[in-house]
């Protein structure tokens, strides 16, 4: 397999300092857990008969199905399991990526290699070192080149960032593929999550360590969708495959910063070794203090757009950096885990299903994507 000289590099050191997966035991299904064995039914139940959920996507989604089941307790050898992980080794390539077309190549292999690190057995080890290999060679990194060929330097707002594939970077998929690293094993010290650091730092709302110019003069900690052509935020715009188009909408303008991108940064900052003391953290914290909400995606006007996408980066955050509460900027202490539970228990449809009713954007539409979406963050919170 061949590699840029720069992502070679970095592989070399991941392997050479890497810490092995941690392969987990299977947990008991919730017997008791009712909100989340009808999410996990439904899933079973409208599985394709070739083993996967949205394929049109690729094998994202049902790498999500199998690490909701999976996750719950649901052993590896039920056949719903054993049909999926069939369906998503079908979409495995040479290259060592998990994708179909060239379509959506980091994030559906990002997706799929943190749903094979879980697994309870090593079957997989050989396809999650392909996986990381694949994923570094889609970083951007010193010495590369831009879409508009311009050279890429630590400096550069494309630095350290990953895309859908080789194209323009952002934080949401930044933050799956940082996801998909530490998930699998990789240290907070490795060159390739120190690069992606700089890039999430670069999408912050904080000129106090963001030297981007387009952050120049902020300071509330918030992050928006990318730092690329000088800041863009995707809520406003319309949505594509490839990522936002960066035209300035009525609903916000091209900085704003919002909900589910503030908790993807705060995550990824403490999967890259950022502590509570941070300012980078401090500032997040801060954001998300001002902007408390589960109602709506925050900082979208109270916008629906991306709400269970948000509720996913809610949680995954707040597990990530222990806390067990936070309280907002009117005094109220928020326990999380209990308030997300709740919320998502009110939007459960009757067959045990969860969608975004009032907006079909990012695919929310699709009941199996975000029904997988739930049931992890129904096993996240009990953790």
């Amino acid at each position: 397999m061949k590699f840029k000289t720069l992502a070679s590099a970095a592989s070399c050191v991941l392997f050479m300092g890497m810490v092995s997966p941690v392969f987990a035991a299977a947990r008991p299904l919730y017997k008791t857990h009712p909100t989340l064995d009808k999410g996990l039914k439904y899933l079973m139940a409208t599985q394709a008969p070739d083993g996967g959920w949205v394929p049109q996507v690729g094998p994202a989604v049902t790498a999500l199905a199998v690490k909701a089941m999976v996750g719950a307790g649901i052993p590896v050898s039920n056949p719903a399991v054993v049909k999926a992980m069939k369906f998503i080794e079908s979409f495995r390539r040479p290259d060592g990526g998990f994708y179909a077309r060239e379509l959506l190549e980091n994030y559906n292999t990002s997706i799929v290699l943190s749903t094979l690190a879980i697994l309870p057995h090593k079957q997989y080890a050989a396809q999650i070192r392909a996986a990381q290999h694949y994923l570094l060679s889609l970083q951007h990194l010193s010495g590369q080149k831009t879409a508009d060929g311009k050279t890429i330097t630590r400096e550069s707002s494309w630095y350290g960032g990953v895309g859908y594939g080789h194209d323009r970077p952002d934080l949401s998929n930044t933050s799956f593929f940082i996801q998909a690293l530490h998930d699998s094993g990789v240290p907070a010290s490795n060159p390739a999550m120190k690069a992606a650091l700089v890039f999430v730092t670069h999408c912050q709302e904080n000129s106090e360590t963001n030297s981007m110019a387009w952050a120049k003069g902020t300071h509330n900690g918030g992050f928006i969708y990318t730092p690329v052509n000088g800041g863009g935020s995707s809520m406003g715009d319309h949505d594509t495959l490839r990522g936002a188009s960066h035209a300035k909408a009525d609903l916000n303008s091209q900085w704003t910063p919002y909900g589910s991108m503030t908790y993807a940064g705060l995550k990824s900052m403490v999967y890259c070794g950022l502590t509570r003391k941070d300012p980078r953290v401090i500032a997040a914290v801060k954001w998300i203090r001002a902007n408390w909400t589960l109602n709506s995606n925050p900082g979208t006007g109270g916008s629906r757009m991306g709400l269970f996408y948000y509720y996913l980066m809610f949680t995954r955050a707040l597990h990530a950096l222990h806390v067990k509460t936070i309280t907002d900027d009117n005094g109220i202490m928020h326990h999380w885990r209990t308030e997300i539970r709740a919320k998502l228990k009110t939007l459960q449809n009757g067959n045990g299903s969860w969608k975004n009713k009032w907006s079909p954007r990012w695919l929310e539409f699709s009941a199996p994507l975000v029904t997988s979406y739930v049931c992890i963050i129904l096993d996240t919170v009990d953790r």
